[in-house]
């Protein structure tokens, strides 16, 4: 008799690929057709979802301006991964609603009014009205909205910040209809310690909500982060190829996302189950190392 329906599951890591997150601050201008060639390499990989386009001002993210025309140059496949857009104003939210092949809209709520002003020019207060109109034209357009929960571990402004406060407004937030949430350690403030102490909080408090991490972290720093986060049940984690991207306004450089090849790295060395496709992965690596600047 076979032993298998005795083994434990396997637990299932989720992939949150960001080529918008890694392309924003790189001055060279990516041509909207190799764009749309890297997006597409990205689609045959298998992520749980891929943040690929950003409905925001082209002064703030030139970089971005042509997201439209991505999006229309991408080729779903079977079974295709399901794209999501950032968006911060109800203009861009609108603009990006139109797009069918959008499945989520992501909105950076951050928890810091002075990283809210120079983030997207509006207040805490004006944010949370806006995420009102969010759920609702999403819920027209038939789409998801994710709130990225900006400055969740740590605020470099000088302004209160404790878990108690990033507890209150993810509460707040579920009050309002938002069940996606992802804490985003906006200018990688964050150590391991404090990702397993602002997770673990969040993840008892909040447990019907959607949790993931949003992390940025310097090259030998990812290992560190992404095992205490794991350790202490996160389950959802956004990356991009090559750790390119990060907060604009992080002052070190090399504070970039979690590298989507580590995060497969890690989820290897567990033994946790996921959809990556490896041989795919590899190609889309390939791609990336043509798309962006050399390291």
């Amino acid at each position: 008799m076979s032993t298998d329906a005795h083994k434990p599951a396997k637990e299932r890591l989720l992939f949150v690929e960001c080529p918008r997150d890694a392309m924003q601050g790189i001055e060279r201008f990516i041509s909207t057709d190799q764009k749309i060639a890297y997006i597409n390499s990205l689609m045959e990989v298998g992520f749980d979802v891929l943040d690929c386009a950003s409905f925001v001002s082209p002064k703030a993210v030139p970089q971005l301006a042509d997201s439209a025309e991505v999006l229309r140059g991408i080729e779903p496949v079977s079974g295709s991964t399901p794209l999501l857009a950032i968006v911060g104003n109800e203009r861009g939210a609108r603009e990006a609603s139109q797009f069918e092949v959008l499945a989520h809209l992501g909105f950076p709520f951050g928890i810091s009014e002075e990283f809210q002003r120079r983030n997207l020019g509006s207040s805490i207060s004006e944010s949370t009205q806006l995420t009102r109109k969010l759920l609702d034209l999403c819920a027209d357009s038939n789409k998801h909205l994710v709130v990225y929960l900006s400055m969740a571990f740590g605020n470099p402004y000088g302004e209160d910040w404790s878990v108690h406060k990033v507890n209150e407004y993810v509460g707040e937030l579920q009050e309002l209809g938002v069940d996606w949430i992802s804490l985003s350690d906006t200018v990688g403030m964050a150590d391991a310690d404090l990702i397993a102490s602002v997770y673990s909080s969040v993840r008892q408090n909040f447990p019907a909500i959607e949790l993931g991490l949003h992390l940025h972290a310097r090259p030998d720093q990812s290992h560190s982060k992404i095992k205490a986060a794991w350790n202490v049940g996160c389950r959802r984690f956004d990356s991009a190829m090559l750790g390119f991207g990060g907060c604009p306004f992080a002052e070190d450089d090399l504070v970039g996302n979690i590298p989507s090849e580590k995060l497969l790295s890690f989820a290897e060395s567990v033994g946790a189950e996921h959809s990556i496709q490896v041989h795919r992965f590899q190609y889309a690596y390939n791609q990336a190392l043509k798309t962006f600047p050399a390291h």
